[in-house]
């Protein structure tokens, strides 16, 4: 036989094998999905086509009563509320708990928060730095506050990070060269062959990207989701701030944190993100009763994930 056409065949074969793989390092390939939804991917192919916007906000003053008590007792603030209020709204929905890659859907393997930060609160030259948390679900608020708490504080030591060596090694290429090593790496997770190693350091493969920027003073931007990775929501927090609304036919000043939600309307539809948003709510709303771990006793250090009502 010709040696082009034993080569056609190789690579055809070869081709089918991985067009045939579904597993992947970080994820569940979801077979049961409704026909339309399976389309999506291939009508909107990107996360910026498929993105949807909601402007919303959430009464602030439980959560600040809440924080001028636990912040002086583990340093909780306004990032460690959004952080655990994020993870326990996707754990309560693991449909949310999704991510589009390869045109698939894929029910990622465990919780993850990203979050940026600043590393060092008063140097204005400061770069950003992006940590990402995987969430245990024993864990209680306090447990959660202490580890970001960590973290912060080796990102903002001065040693060098795993991303910061990272980058230094792919800044080293040419040009071409970093365009042909992205390249290859967008290949490999379009084909479900990136490793674990490369995947769980990223913070771009995360259940869900959150900014305070209201920790600067900013108000919520409008965020763009990244293509790279397959995060598929970036939540930007604004500054607390007053706001007049009607209550009882009476205009009454209240104070709001405002959010903006990007997210991928192809992982899932508008009723379980409408039940995201309630139980969002329901956290920032009630911070004593979900978050707690107040007491000196314990009774009130339940683990975060803990499913509760009001």
């Amino acid at each position: 036989m010709d040696p082009i056409v034993i080569a056609c065949i190789a690579v055809f074969v070869l081709w089918l094998l991985l067009e045939l793989k579904t597993s992947r390092a970080d994820g569940k390939i979801v077979r049961k999905i409704h026909p339309y939804r399976q389309l999506m991917p291939y009508i909107m192919r990107g996360r910026n086509e498929s993105i949807a916007y909601l402007h919303l906000h959430v009464r602030a003053e439980p959560l600040e009563a809440y924080l001028k008590e636990a912040g002086p007792k583990f340093g909780a603030n306004v990032t460690h509320a959004i952080v655990a209020a994020m993870a326990y709204t996707l754990h309560h929905l693991p449909k949310m708990n999704r991510f589009i890659m390869g045109r698939r859907t894929y029910e990622r393997e465990g919780l993850y928060i990203t979050f940026s930060m600043k590393r060092k609160k008063l140097d204005k030259e400061s770069k950003l730095s992006v940590v990402k948390l995987r969430m245990n679900e024993e864990e209680t608020f306090k447990a959660i506050c202490e580890r970001i708490n960590g973290k912060i504080s080796t990102e903002r030591s001065g040693k060098k990070t795993h991303a910061d060596k990272e980058y230094a090694l792919f800044n080293l290429m040419p040009r071409f060269g970093l365009r042909a090593a992205v390249g290859l790496v967008r290949l490999l997770d379009y084909y479900n062959l990136l490793p674990r190693f490369f995947i769980e350091p990223d913070g771009m493969y995360t259940s869900a990207f959150v900014a305070n920027v209201g920790s600067i003073g900013l108000p919520p931007a409008w965020h763009h989701l990244y293509e790279w990775g397959n995060c598929p929501f970036f939540v930007s927090f604004g500054a607390i701030e007053e706001r007049v609304v009607w209550e009882d036919g009476e205009p009454k000043p209240i104070r709001v944190l405002p959010y903006v939600l990007a997210f991928d309307e192809r992982i899932e539809d508008g009723l379980s993100g409408r039940h995201g948003i309630e139980d969002f709510r329901q956290l920032i709303e009630n911070p004593h009763d979900f978050f707690g771990c107040l007491s000196e006793d314990g009774s009130d250090h339940q683990p975060i994930f803990e499913k509760r009502t009001r």
